[in-house]
């Protein structure tokens, strides 16, 4: 792929973490649409949502999502029409009448949950959207933040037909009549007044609302998304690009220039940014691209001199006002300087830092220097001459003082790199230089930082080994910050099933919370024996701790008994319930007693977990099981003391999956079964398919 092509797919793509983040908010919010409120997937769902969002707040201020009819936008980034979760997201809190959502670093777990649970319900045609409700968008949450569609009277396009369009010279429907016209109502959003459409949707009014509007990350969100889709779309030819290409440039070339920095330092990474500029240099006036040239090299931090600005300009001119042939050529030429230049900027200086400073020392005309300043001036940079050793893999006392200056200096980073660049990873050298960054304690060290540089602890903690665990679990005891937690349980998983022991022996010193993230990891790892450590946290005052326990420990041949036997005895019924999903795969017949038994005391009263508990009892499969599970499904009742269904309660209906599934032929199951196929309940009827067992809950 070019480097251009490269460039592109960059930019257009959102970032791992925060596409992964749009799919866990869509699913919570799905889930409390379809499911009531305390039922266990929605924990799980407000858990997935709040650890993302958790990593994602540990960068940033605040994180605000712009919203459009099926789309949605993010830090400069579109997210595909197409896409069908994405979509349905997009089109709930359309519905909702919601144009932008912030959520603000600080924001606990109950927050996140209560504001899910609202917006998560499907608006009704009978009631009021959230976002016609200001006092419930205002003040119900602190870290959570609605914008309705009117938001400051933004109003983002739905697609339809517009006459505004037709005013401004675009086909309305068409992708660049709504680009321009969503554009141009987000943008007039404090600034609509008594305007009329025709006046409001003109390039000039569009910029000096922009440029009047107070910095609002959700509004400059919205902003930045329509003028990357647009930069795209002007690259296209046909006459209503051509109309977009006017109206963009002269939009660009009204607002003030600290607008358009803002709005590109908004705008995504370096890539993304020079991408847009890229798209824009071929498709907006040359007017229009030296402003984004110099807004973008400001945001970029780069310099560009006055004489390069005014030859730009000079060639600006040219394309402009030459109507001979050399017009043409002056545009194309200017095009060509404005992407050479753009795309050079990958550094903030390509130089050496040796050479720079000769060059610095040369323009600024020092004096001679002396002979030990010739000397010092000659003198090879340690990383280069590291770098030579490396190469050559010749270990000498010159090479070891580079290395110990490295180290000094807190060039940790480009150390590794040039380890992870020698030609003999395994040779004598480099052995020796991983050695001296051990002895340096370099992981603690990182670990002890107020604010960590997670990729290079990750590459310490992936060379390092078993060995980091450790440092690690010291971190993780004196860093409480439950996002750097997450981050650091992450770092213990790249270690393998070798590190379980050490995590386990810790368990004991560790707080509750932690030493539940830490069975968790555990869990994770996978190591090839049980962690015996774990077995004393199924009787832990903490029910979600035993819970965790319980799970672990079911998935080991040597410990399942004694955890499924500890998990169906506890007096909190989710931790019952872990244990009766994880015994239904192969209940042991003492554990199946003790289920039966407390079932027949109405000891379990939740309707989810006593389907659970017959679907557990249920893989016994002996002539005590069946009784019982056939016992809970029949009912002999009436004057004429016929036999008959129990209702359809979620129990009665996995009893009956549980026949069909393994008693499939026995006579003594037979009149239930007949009774439940002739059932004039869909639910009683689908229990006894052959397949039930799966498609009951």
């Amino acid at each position: 792929m070019s480097g251009e092509a490269d460039l592109a797919a960059r930019a257009n793509t959102l970032p791992r973490e925060l596409s992964e983040f749009l799919l866990e908010l869509s699913i919570a919010l799905h889930k409390h649409a379809i499911y009531p409120p305390g039922h266990p997937l929605l924990a799980q769902t407000v858990d997935a949502v709040y650890d993302a969002l958790g990593t994602l707040l540990e960068e940033r201020v605040a994180l605000s999502i712009g919203v459009a009819r099926r789309q949605l936008i993010i830090e400069g980034v579109a997210t595909d029409e197409g896409h069908p979760l994405l979509g349905e997201l997009a089109g709930k809190l359309h519905r909702h009448h919601i144009g932008a959502v912030k959520f603000a670093r600080g924001i606990d777990r109950a927050e996140l949950s209560d504001a899910l649970s609202v917006v998560g319900l499907e608006p009704q045609r009978d009631a009021t959207p959230l976002g016609m409700q200001p006092e419930l968008l205002q003040s119900r949450w602190i870290n959570v933040k609605l914008f309705a569609l009117t938001y400051d009277r933004l109003e983002l396009l739905d697609g339809e037909d517009d006459p505004s369009t037709r005013s401004a010279g675009l086909r309305g429907g068409g992708q660049a009549a709504q680009l321009w016209v969503g554009l141009a109502r987000a943008a007039i959003a404090a600034d609509r007044g008594g305007s009329s459409d025709e006046v409001a949707i003109e390039p000039e009014a569009v910029a000096r609302a922009i440029d009047q509007h107070g910095r609002e990350q959700a509004y400059d969100q919205v902003i930045v998304g329509y003028l990357l889709q647009i930069a795209r779309e002007v690259k296209q030819e046909g006459s209503e690009s051509t109309s977009l290409q006017k109206r963009i440039s002269a939009l660009v070339g009204s607002l003030q220039p600290e607008t358009l920095k803002r709005l590109l330092e908004m705008g995504g990474d370096g890539p993304q940014r020079r991408r847009f500029v890229l798209d824009a240099s071929q498709g907006m006036s040359v007017g229009a691209v030296v402003e984004l040239v110099r807004a973008a090299a400001s945001a970029e931090g780069q310099t560009i001199s006055h004489s390069l600005v005014r030859m730009l300009t000079k060639l600006a001119s040219h394309a402009t006002d030459d109507h001979t042939a050399r017009g043409p050529a002056a545009d194309r030429a200017f095009r060509e300087h404005v992407e050479r230049l753009v795309s050079s900027w990958s550094l903030d200086d390509p130089n050496p830092a040796m050479y720079s400073a000769a060059l610095e020392r040369i323009a600024q005309k020092e004096a001679a220097p002396t002979a030990d300043a010739r000397r010092a001036s000659l003198a090879c940079e340690p990383s280069r001459i590291v770098a030579i050793g490396l190469e050559l893999d010749d270990v000498g006392e010159r090479v070891l003082r580079a290395v110990a200056t490295m180290l000094d200096t807190g060039t940790l980073v480009q150390l590794l790199d040039l380890l992870d660049a020698a030609p003999y990873p395994k040779g004598t050298l480099a052995s020796i230089v991983w050695e001296r960054i051990r002895a340096r304690d370099s992981l603690r060290d990182l670990l002890a930082e107020s604010r960590l540089d997670h990729a290079l602890v990750r590459r310490m903690v992936v060379r390092t080994g078993t060995a980091a665990v450790v440092p690690l679990l010291e971190a993780l005891d004196h860093r409480p910050e439950a996002s750097l937690q997450e981050r650091l349980l992450s770092y213990l998983g790249l270690l393998g099933p070798d590190a379980a022991p050490a995590i386990a022996q810790h368990l004991a010193a560790a707080t509750p919370s932690l030493a539940r993230e830490l069975i968790l990891c555990l869990a994770k790892l996978a190591p090839s024996a049980a962690p015996l450590e774990v077995i004393e946290f199924t009787n832990h005052f903490d029910p979600a701790l035993r819970r965790e326990a319980v799970r672990l420990l079911a998935a080991y041949p040597d410990t399942r008994e004694t955890a499924l036997m500890n998990g169906v005895r506890d007096t909190d019924e989710r931790v019952v319930y872990t244990a009766l999903v994880a015994a239904q795969s192969s209940c042991p017949p003492a554990v199946a007693s003790v289920i039966r038994k407390r079932m027949e005391r109405d000891e379990l009263e939740d309707a989810t977990v006593r389907a659970a508990a017959v679907r557990a009892v249920a893989t016994v499969r002996d002539d005590g099981a069946l009784e019982w599970v056939l016992g809970r499904v029949l009912q002999t009742g009436g004057l004429l003391r016929r036999t008959r269904l129990a209702s359809a309660t979620p129990e009665v209906l996995a009893s009956l999956s549980a026949l069909a599934t393994h008693w499939p032929d026995d006579t003594r199951v037979a009149p239930a079964l007949a009774l439940a196929r002739a059932s004039s309940s869909p639910s009683v009827r689908a229990a006894v398919q052959r397949d039930g067992s799966q498609t009951v809950g």
